[in-house]
Order: structure tokens, then sequence, then C-alpha cells
């Protein structure tokens, strides 16, 4: 992110999207507290931080979340944020991840607070989608590092069978 003298926006437009996120958490604090019960069980933290993970991720690289970020981001040059002060400053926040996660974060809790069981249903959903990513991306690099071991295992082929395969031998020299 570019320092804010770099960017056409003013310090009032990231103060802005900062009290926006301090009014919602401040809610949230209260609402918590005249539910009087834990809000969210120490078990709870790694579902909900995956989810968290799972929704940025859609939120802020998908190209299924298009529609959200269209209004402030640069989508054919490189998620470049586009406008000036409000509207740059929110496209930011949609392009950063750390951001986005913070601002996940705060609304997967906001649902586990003030609807427990639906929170369930969705931290699982977006909790088993970022173990699929995982484990996708897992599979795609054993699967590289097989091709490559299975290549190296391979014996090097005589110059005339590179030939025939219509293959140059490689020149020396």
């Amino acid at each position: 992110m570019d320092p804010v003298g770099e960017t056409p926006t003013e310090p009032v437009d990231y103060a802005a999207i900062s009290a926006t996120y301090g009014a919602l958490l401040g809610t949230l604090v209260l609402a918590a507290r005249q539910r009087g019960d834990e809000p969210v069980r120490p078990a709870e933290f790694v579902p909900l931080g995956v989810a968290a993970f799972a929704l940025t991720k859609v939120v802020s690289r998908e190209k299924i979340e298009t529609w959200v970020r269209r209004p402030f981001v640069e989508e054919e040059e490189g998620g470049r944020p586009k406008g000036r002060r409000l509207r740059f400053a929110v496209g930011e926040l949609l392009t950063c991840t750390r951001c986005m996660g913070a601002w996940s974060a705060l609304g997967l809790t906001a649902l586990r607070v003030t609807r427990p069981r639906e929170s369930r249903v969705v931290t699982t959903a977006l909790a088993t989608s970022a173990v699929n990513d995982f484990l996708f991306a897992a599979f795609a690099w054993l699967c590289a590092g097989s091709d490559t071991t299975e290549r190296a295992a391979e014996p090097p082929q005589s110059p005339a069978a590179a030939t025939s395969s219509g293959l140059r031998p490689a020149r020396s020299g």
C-alpha cells in the first residue's frame, strides 16, 4: 500500500473507515455483554479464523466477487484501487487481504454473537472451503514435485534417439 501522501486520499478517508470498524466492534461488544454468556468459545477460534481466511480470499481475490470490488478496484490493471478519497480507500481495503481479514473476522464474530446457530453453518461452509483450497494447493505441489522427480529419473536420451524423436541434440562448445 502506498503512503497516504502518494494516494488520492486524505487522512479523514481512512479515519472514516477506522471509525466505522470501531463503531461496529463497539456495538458487537455491547451485544456480547447483553447476551451474558461466553460469546465465542476458545475452541471456535480456529474454525472462525479459517472461515475468515476463506471469506477474505473470496472477497479480495476471486473472480466470483468481482461485482463487489468493481466500483472500487480496476480489475484489468492488476487490482489497483480507483477513484479518489473514500472510494480509493475502500478499494485499498478490498485489495488488502490483511485488512479484509480483520473485517471478515468482525463480520463472522458478529454473526456468531448474534446468531450462533446460523454462524456455525456459515463458519463450517467457509472453513471447509478453506481446507479444500489447502488440499488442492498441496495436491498441486505434490504433482509438480512428482513431475520434476520423474523427469530427473528418466535416463538421458542418446543423440540418435533425440534426433528420431524430433529433438536435436545439444551442441557442445
